[in-house]
This record gives structure tokens, sequence and C-alpha cells, in this order.
């Protein structure tokens, strides 16, 4: 069968860690893009320059947006005149979601060459600001970038009025909450926990492109220590995303007839089979519950009836990483075993986690592992917010037979039961605990218990406190879902 011209395909990818924790000089977070860009060409082993037929150049989020125009600052290093320079929402989806619109441009015949990329330099800018790092500066006369997709507000004011927002709060309370479910005492979940995370290591020391390529144990996963102190408990400091990375990742993808005419080998080809995207609700508050996620199992069934495949069919996996339970609720949603290899990469613990770009390295990984497994089926799936954008892809060195197929499943989704959320309390309440974390200090003392309770009319009612002799209770280990307890006006819990 002969295949489409517009068919599209990803013809390069590059990744590239700048060690600065090492002593490597630091770059900027648009040098670190054109440098993992001209890796990608590199990689594709064209035999004329892909970057400079590039007429589309979309950035990943976050630092990207501190630039007017961070695509024109790369597309300048690498030589590109681009027709389309455009940026990411924020969310660890828009990798995947760039994916997607590039393959549905190429097909459609409004793009050839796209690059997509994404870098991090938080280490350094952690150092200094912009200005007193000698960062480029845009000024008014350099038209900003077009925006991708619109920014949403993913904090309920519910929320945001307890100090509830961070990811690293509201991740363990998934957990918790898939504890819970499946029967686990915290200590036996936490033994369960570190040994998925362990599995993770283990890939991660194989990735030359890793962050942290030292093989971490189960028991010092689990293990607080000076390196590795409570954050939220149950999770210790490894088992949050390692955002202190300065690590960039680069894309190309085009058309069937482009990668001809620019004489990539065919054995560097990979296509894109077929993506689909979806959301939960934006506010974690009107969730159902804390541990699970409609829109991605609907996600997911659609793309396997797009590319005429089964979960079955899906040889290697990378599911997004930020955290333990947004690994068990994907794995869970999917149909997928725990037991069974679910990254490339390692995972942001330990591979990295460069903010929203995270799943550009997963891409760029999963390319390599299908090139050296040829016909093997790869899926990505991306996450951004709190479990709650998602766009899923399947891969593969083999063309889809009627060409890559994307499609939004929102409308199913939005079909869903919710919940509602209590705002403001008149009176003190009863309630029963359906989440809980205890907050650390950095110095290991616990110092703020937070939870999720569920009010006898349904309605979700977030409550928090500080008291000592409440943090304590709450953090001796013994089950406190179920529990019944009551919250006053003010939002505080009290046991």
């Amino acid at each position: 069968m002969a295949l489409d011209p517009r068919t599209p395909v990803l013809v390069g990818v590059g990744q590239w860690s700048n060690r600065v924790d090492r002593g490597e000089p630091p770059v900027e977070p648009a040098g670190m893009m054109a440098e993992a860009a001209r890796r990608a060409a590199a990689d594709s082993g064209a035999a004329r320059d892909l970057l400079a037929r590039a007429d589309a150049v979309r950035v990943v989020s976050i630092f990207s947006r501190r630039y007017r125009n961070a695509a024109r600052l790369v597309a300048e290093q690498v030589g590109a005149q681009p027709r389309d320079e455009a940026v990411s929402p924020v969310g660890g989806n828009e990798p995947q979601v760039l994916v997607n619109q590039a393959c549905r441009d190429i097909a459609a015949g409004d793009a050839d060459v796209v690059v997509i990329c994404g870098a991090e330099a938080w280490r350094t800018r952690k150092a200094g600001t912009a200005d007193e790092l000698g960062w480029t500066t845009q000024d008014e006369s350099v038209p900003e970038a077009r925006l991708t997709g619109p920014e949403v507000e993913l904090n309920h004011p519910a929320e945001l009025a307890r100090q509830i927002y961070l990811p690293t709060q509201i991740y363990p309370m998934f957990e918790q909450a898939l504890r819970h479910r499946a029967g686990r005492s915290v200590e036996d979940h936490l033994v369960h926990v570190s040994e998925l995370w362990a599995r993770f290591s283990e890939v991660a020391a194989d990735n030359p492109h890793a962050w942290i390529r030292e093989p971490w144990t189960a028991e010092r996963i689990r293990t607080a220590s000076p390196d590795n102190r409570w954050v939220c408990w149950p999770y210790t400091k490894v088992m949050n995303a390692n955002n202190m990375v300065e690590q960039a990742a680069a894309l190309i993808l085009c058309s069937a007839e482009q990668a001809e005419a620019a004489g990539v080998p065919r054995d560097r080809w990979v296509f894109p089979v077929a993506g689909t995207e979806a959301h939960d609700t934006y506010a974690v508050s009107h969730r159902p519950d804390l541990a699970s996620s409609g829109a991605i199992r609907l996600a997911a069934r659609r793309l396997f009836e797009l590319a005429g495949r089964t979960v079955d069919d899906v040889a290697h996996v990378d599911l997004y990483s930020c955290f333990p339970s947004a690994v068990q609720i994907a794995a869970a949603e999917i149909g997928l075993g725990l037991d069974r290899r679910l990254t490339v990469t390692g995972g942001l613990s330990f591979a990295g986690g460069p903010w929203n770009n995270y799943v550009t390295h997963a891409i760029a990984t999963m390319a390599g592992v299908l090139r050296d497994d040829p016909g093997a089926l790869g899926l990505v799936t991306a996450n951004g917010g709190y479990v709650t954008k998602h766009a899923l892809g399947l891969y593969s060195t083999e063309p889809p037979a009627g060409g890559f197929r994307w499609a939004d499943v929102q409308d199913e989704v939005d079909t869903l039961p919710t919940r509602e959320v209590c705002e403001e309390l008149d009176d003190t309440v009863e309630a029963t605990v359906e989440s809980w974390v205890v907050e650390h200090a950095r110095d290991g003392a616990p110092e703020r218990t937070l939870a999720s309770c569920l009010l006898a009319d349904g309605r979700r009612v977030w409550a928090t406190s500080d008291d000592p002799t409440t943090v304590a209770e709450m953090r001796s280990g013994a089950e406190q879902i179920g529990r019944r307890v009551k919250v006053d006006p003010a939002g505080t819990l009290l046991l």
C-alpha cells in the first residue's frame, strides 16, 4: 500500500541535560532549546537541513513564557524562518497536545515541517532573575508568540481559601484515596508505592538522559532522611517530581514527502498513530472521587478505537509520572498492570521533571525505543494540573493504515458525575474524612494537616489544622478516612 505523502512522521528527536550541578556552564532556555533542536536534526540523519525547512516552531511553557517570543529566538538560532511561531499554555499535557496539533496540520497541508521544543533551567534561575543572569530580553517590537490554546484556572476558591493548591499537597491526597480503595494500611501502601518507584529508578539508571541515574531501593525511597525528607506525608521528597533540573528536548515532525525529500533514512521514521485529549473537572473540588479519572478512561478507550488496536497490543509505555498516584490512576483507567514497565525514561522523579516539558523527553525516548523494536506499539500519556488535563498518543515505526487519527472526547467526559463543593459554612458542621495528608517543614517536623471531607449532603469541604494535637493524631499512621470530624466556619478541622 502506497503511503499518503501527507502522512505525519516523527523524524528527529533531541535531548540535553546541562549538568550545571557538575560544573557545566549555564545556558539560558532559548539556547538550550536550540541545542536540542540541532540534536534532533542530527538524529534524523537527513541529508538536507530540516531546521531550515521548518515552517512552524512551537514551544512548550513554562519559562518560554518569560520571553515575548521564545519560538522566534529558537528559530533565529537554528536558521529557521517559520510562518508560525507559537507557545503552549501551561500544562504537562501540552507536549503531546502539540504533537497532535502538528500531525493534524501536516495531514491537512497546513504545515510541512514542525519543530516542537521546550527547556527549563530551574537550578540556574533560582539563583537570580533573567536580567541578573544576562538572559535574552525582547522588546515590544518583537511580536508575541501565538498561544496554541487557552489558559484555564485550575484552583477553586474553596481550595485557595484553605491554601490547598500545590501539586505536592493534592497528589498525596489522591494517594491516600487510592490506598483506602485498595484496602491497604498506611505502612503496607508505603511499601507498595516505594516498590513501584524503585522500578522507575531502575529504568532511569539505564537512561543516559536521566538526571538521577543512581538506583534507589524501595526502602530508601520510603525512608525519610536528610536528603529525602517528608514533604506531604505519606510522600517523601523523591516521590515528588524533580524540577531542579536543566533539561531540554526537541522533536521534528514532517510529512512523509518532506522526509523523503530531506533524505531522512527510513529507519529513523516513527509514526504518530493516534492521539486523544480530554480533561477532568478543572477544579479538584468537583471530582466525584479522588482516586479515578474519567477523562483518562474515555480518552484511552477512544485512542485504541481510532488505532484499531487494544491495550494488549502495547509493547512500550510511558505514563506521566509526576507522583506515584498519577501513575496508578492512569494505569487503572487504561487497563495496565502495575507489575509491567510503565516508563521508558525513569519518570519525573529520576529522569527529571522539567516542568511542562517532561513529555517531550518521553516522546523522544519512546522514539528510540521503537526504532530498536520495529513494528512495536508505544503509548505515551501526558497530564497537566492535578490529574486534570490529558493527552494520549500511540506511536509505531509502522504507518497507521488510515493515517493519523485524533479525537477530543470532552463531550463524553462532561456527561460524567461531578460533586458540589461547600465554599462557606455558617456554623460548625459534622463531616467525614475523604482523604488527608500532613505537611512537613523543611526540618522534618509535621506542621499542618490538610483534609478533604464530605458533608452529609455529599458536598466536599476542605479543612486544615495546625493544632499540634490534631496534627500528631493525623500523622500517627492510624486510618482517618471514614472518620467523623467537625469543620468550623474558618475551615478548621476538629477531631
